[in-house]
């Protein structure tokens, strides 16, 4: 997948929370558009809740969607 769609999704106002679905089936929540840093060809996912981050190559990302609300 290329940066357009994650870019065009923290761009968004108001931003809208969404999920980031990786091709090995991993599925990581951006709520807020400061926990993704999006690079050339990496995508940087920070939780600081949990004090921890992930770092996927865009290749990686097979899906962007918004958050289901319950």
């Amino acid at each position: 997948m290329n940066a357009e769609p994650i870019q065009a999704m923290l761009r968004r106002q108001p931003f809208v929370p969404f999920e980031v679905h990786l091709t090995n089936g991993e599925i990581h929540e951006v709520r807020h558009p400061e926990n993704a840093i999006l690079m050339k060809s990496n995508l940087m996912l920070v939780y600081p809740e949990k004090d921890s981050f992930v770092i996927a190559a865009m290749s990686q990302v097979s899906n962007v969607q918004p958050l289901q609300t319950a």
